[in-house]
């Protein structure tokens, strides 16, 4: 049995345990180890969902948030450390595991589950408990792809991973600033897949990618950044389309998913490279891990380096044993759950598999070098507006349904709900936070679902 386990990033002031590591690494054993590591094969089981919000202030919600008020209402919440990785986040009561990002906002990862209803209860518990917390603390969540508020936004990691982050994307204009600072996403792990057979991991590895303009599309809940439309319905894969291709480009389709994530991996930049005693980490400007591994860099790479490398690649499908999702936009309130139903109903169900395969096949190569080509950016900029898209989201959000309807899950409603609000009549929640921007409202205390 495969597994899944949702990985949040560390939070932003853990120290890393381990700087150098000592198992140096060839080319050969680099390649031997990625093939064997980002896969994990098997039947799928397991299912699990990163979820990440905005934190506001309830009464001045175009203000920067103090971090202390932040960290006084997280550390007033129940929750352990897990013994076994303690720089990961307290765990909460059900399981979730809390981090934060860069920009201060705030994430919760669920541990994996055979059920994507219980999956759902668990982080759905975890949150109300968050939302609580931060209430006490005058303080709210705000489900949104991009901050819709014109307010400053800060960098508040002072870990050298991130201070190295800043210094690489600001080569390539604002764009890493504001994914780090200023975006928040929904990520779905499902297990990788078997070796032949439906649930064939290439099988799966290639309909996530061709999935992907459909989730971008339906989805889609960033129209605005600094408080003013952008143009597009998800200005967060706007952003993520014009950063450094080498890391956030899916790789290019092939018949072996292994060997071209890892020549993906080897090929791309190096963000940073870790050094003890409080020197930076930046690294050489066009240094890839190949060029390492054949003898540039300032000492031979070694294992913990190529497994740290493969934490500062964002493609829009992942492998990390598991299949990360990435493409989704956050979601007010629990509006999380429908991606998370529509996902593993597609992914686990046969059935619902091919028909969305037969659905999907109809808009061409959805996902050939997204986030940049042709149909992920109609998706971002127009939504469930494109009709071909919409037709699309239409026919999956139906097979998702049915495969939910035979599995009597709890999740099914939500999904139809959302379906009937937004793919049939060609909206997606942007257009909400358009709605209500149009109305003199404020798009920042969206916290409950419509669904």
């Amino acid at each position: 049995m495969t597994s899944v386990r949702p990985q949040a990033a560390a939070p932003v002031e853990d120290p890393i345990h381990s700087v150098t590591g000592r198992a140096e690494l060839t080319e050969a054993s680099a390649e031997r180890r990625l093939g064997a590591i980002c896969f994990k094969i098997g039947p799928p089981a397991l299912v699990g969902v990163e979820t990440e919000w905005f934190v506001h202030d309830v009464r001045c919600p175009g203000e920067p948030v103090d971090p202390g008020r932040v960290a006084a209402a997280l550390a007033a919440l129940p929750g352990t450390i897990d013994p076994a990785d303690p720089a990961g986040g307290p765990v909460l009561p059900s399981g979730s595991r809390l981090t934060r990002e860069p920009g201060g906002q705030v994430e919760l990862s669920s541990p994996p589950a055979a059920d994507p209803a219980d999956c759902a209860a668990g982080l759905s518990a975890d949150q109300a408990l968050l939302r609580a917390a931060l209430a006490a603390e005058g303080l709210r969540l705000t489900g949104s792809g991009t901050d819709p508020l014109d307010r400053e936004r800060r960098m508040l990691a002072t870990h050298p991973r991130y201070r190295a982050m800043e210094r690489y994307f600001d080569r390539g204009g604002p764009w890493g600033r504001i994914m780090m600072t200023g975006t928040a996403s929904v990520q779905v792990c499902v297990d990788a897949g078997g070796a032949g057979g439906a649930d064939d991991y290439g099988r799966r590895w290639r309909l996530t990618h061709d999935l992907g303009p459909v989730l971008v599309g339906a989805f889609a809940n960033s129209p605005l950044l600094e408080g003013r439309p952008t143009g597009w319905k998800s200005t967060r894969q706007l952003v993520w389309s014009r950063m450094d291709p080498s890391r956030t480009l899916a790789p290019p389709p092939t018949a072996d998913p292994r060997t071209a994530w890892t020549d993906y991996v080897l090929d791309a930049a190096l963000l940073c490279v870790r050094r003890p005693d409080g020197l930076p980490w930046d690294a050489p400007a066009g240094l890839t891990f190949r060029d390492w591994l054949r003898g540039a860099g300032e000492r031979p790479p070694t294992v913990a380096d190529l497994d740290y490398h493969r934490t500062t690649l964002f493609p829009p499908v992942r492998p990390r044993g598991h299949l990360e999702l990435r493409m989704i936009d956050a979601q007010p309130g629990e509006g999380w759950r429908v991606p998370l139903a529509l996902v593993s109903a597609l992914l686990d169900d046969p059935r619902a598999a091919d028909e969305a395969r037969e659905a999907l096949e109809r808009l061409g190569h959805a996902g050939s070098r997204a986030p940049r080509s042709g149909l992920w950016r109609r998706a971002a900029a127009l939504g469930m507006a494109d009709p071909d898209l919409r037709r699309a989201a239409l026919l999956c959000f139906a097979a998702a349904e049915r495969a939910l309807a035979r599995r009597g899950s709890g999740l099914r409603a939500g999904l139809v709900e959302f379906a009937e609000r937004y793919p049939a009549r060609g909206r997606c929640p942007a257009d909400d936070q358009l709605a209500a921007l149009r109305g003199g409202g404020a798009p920042a205390l969206q916290e409950d679902a419509p669904c």
